[in-house]
């Protein structure tokens, strides 16, 4: 096996990993990343034809401006966008290379992959949330029709689809494969729609299920997933759906196990790590967390706008410790 030495290692190629590496760069810190997929891979398994929230301003990383042709930016315009980045600053990407372990001794980091060995001084997380769904845990989601991520409206068209879920993602592509042709049904385990759903989103997705374009379930969960039909638990009782394909947008949450393997301590039951407010330094010493991940369970407090600044927190922490050993 290679063995390779850094001074920073970098797990995660998302947004915050590529943030904390381009801040390396600047500081002419010998830094790589390794990624498990592909560059900002939560991005590129994003829908097809999804549109962010945010716009192009606050997505921008590294001084890079991100030029959008509308407000929000497209997933194909983010992904051409963190391309750019990373060949600006000439990043040192490991893909494809997941980590299987992870051990210290004698203040260095031992990172191993299928193929390397690398060794750090310091160790950046910034793995994210999007590689695990929250699962339905009910028997025949094994089954192939069960999907946990949506890709494009055209795999359903004509097709008996059950939608699990009524925040933003649900209501969107139960929306999108119904105007597509998609015969839609919504199983929903509270009394309606989230609240928080997109404004624009919410008085349509309604309006649809009152006039009974899209079947809505509410207070409803799933039972059984069969390859013909579904068995769901309603107020009304148990029925039986006819169903082709079971998307499940249940949310997405760290991959809890990974990360106390790596002696990572949690507060509460939120599962948010212990970590330094002010230098995001876990309670590893040299050890620091990036992102989302910072969030545990609450996901949707961090995205890529609120967290630009970890990078430029990290690796200042980081160098201060550096000059510190070599005064």
């Amino acid at each position: 096996m290679d063995i390779i030495d850094k001074d920073i290692i970098i797990i995660g190629g998302g947004p915050s990993g590529l943030v904390c590496a381009l801040e390396a760069s600047k500081r002419k810190l010998d830094c790589l990343i390794l990624e498990k997929g592909l560059l900002v891979n939560s991005i590129y398994n994003f829908p097809t034809n999804m549109t962010f929230f945010s716009t192009s301003q606050v997505l921008e990383i590294g001084d890079i401006p991100f030029i959008s042709h509308s407000d929000k930016p497209s997933r194909k315009e983010a992904l051409e966008y963190y391309r750019r980045v990373s060949e600006a600053y000439d990043l040192d990407i490991h893909y494809r290379q997941k980590v299987q372990s992870v051990k210290k001794e004698h203040f260095k980091f031992e990172i191993r992959t299928q193929d390397s060995i690398y060794r750090s001084q310091y160790l950046i997380v910034a793995t994210g949330y999007y590689d695990t769904p929250n699962l339905l845990h009910v028997p025949g989601e094994e089954l192939a029709k069960v999907k946990h991520y949506y890709d494009d409206a055209h795999p359903y068209i004509g097709q008996n689809i059950a939608v699990v879920g009524a925040a933003n993602s649900a209501c969107d592509v139960a929306l999108e494969t119904y105007y597509k042709g998609a015969h839609v049904t919504m199983i929903i385990k509270d009394e309606g729609i989230y609240e928080k759903v997109k404004y624009w989103i919410k008085p349509n997705i309604e309006n649809r299920i009152k006039e009974g374009s899209i079947k809505a379930y509410f207070s409803s969960q799933i039972k059984k997933i069969l390859p013909t039909h579904l068995v769901v638990d309603t107020p009304e009782g148990e029925i039986k759906i006819e169903n082709d394909y079971v998307l499940a947008m249940t949310g997405y949450r760290p991959d809890f196990p990974f990360l106390k393997k790596l002696g990572i301590a949690f507060s509460d039951n939120e599962h948010v790590p212990v970590f330094n407010i002010n230098t995001f330094e876990c309670n590893v010493p040299q050890m620091y967390l990036a992102g989302v991940i910072l969030a545990g369970n609450n996901t949707s407090k961090l995205f890529i706008e609120n967290t630009r600044h970890h990078g430029k927190v990290i690796i200042e922490d980081i160098q201060q410790k550096m000059a510190a050993i070599y005064a």
